[in-house]
């Protein structure tokens, strides 16, 4: 089976500089734009499920993906949200990022070595939810081609449980592929962003 793996669209807090976690914010109108180029890349693709992270950010990149697919139905896990900022969601990035070397502090998320926010969740706590979220959707389609719509931080967490190395930020709208064979899985492609045509630039 193969895993089509789509981080969200850009958001307002996105462009704010602001953490998000478990709080929501709009898609932007460049989001937008950017989405609908994803979902035309996608569009080839004969999808035989969908899943996504229960926020409103990943649902709605998720339904804009599916336009192209009729009948399929949309499944949300809980499993597949965000890393929990706690007190500190929807705060400014500088709030945290002041003090903490940004990459140090998603690699130790990552790993499961982060202590949780104040309010937020324990790394380990985080990563093990994010293995048994993709357990369960590999173990429901040992066949077949599925998406999976989810969060920067979630998604690498993915990527680096199967074997990808190196905390690499995932664009929003892009896309990575893995590949599963039996027990055996396959990183095909990082962070892939589908180009915006010039008619879906001036719309």
């Amino acid at each position: 089976m193969r895993l089509h793996l789509v981080r969200h669209a850009r958001t307002e807090y996105n462009v704010a500089g602001r953490l998000q976690g478990w709080c929501d914010s709009p898609l932007t109108p460049g989001g937008l734009k950017q989405l609908r180029a994803t979902a035309d890349h996608l569009a080839g693709v004969e999808l035989t499920a969908a899943w996504a992270s229960p926020s409103g950010r990943t649902t709605a990149t998720a339904r804009e993906i599916l336009r192209h697919h009729d009948g399929l139905r949309l499944r949300a896990d809980d499993g597949l949200r965000e890393y929990a900022f706690g007190a500190l969601d929807g705060q400014p990035e500088s709030e945290l990022f002041g003090e903490v070397d940004p990459r140090e502090f998603f690699a130790d998320v990552i790993s499961g070595r982060r202590p949780g926010l104040p309010g937020g969740e324990p790394a380990a706590h985080y990563v093990a939810r994010v293995a048994d979220a993709f357990e369960q959707i590999v173990r429901a389609h040992p066949d077949g081609e599925v998406l999976v719509v989810s969060h920067g931080i979630t998604l690498v967490t993915y990527l680096t449980l199967v074997g990808f190395t190196g905390v690499v930020p995932l664009a929003n709208c892009s896309v990575s592929t893995v590949e599963i064979t039996g027990s055996r899985a396959e990183v095909v492609d990082v962070g892939f962003v589908p180009p915006v045509s010039v008619d879906r630039i001036a719309l």
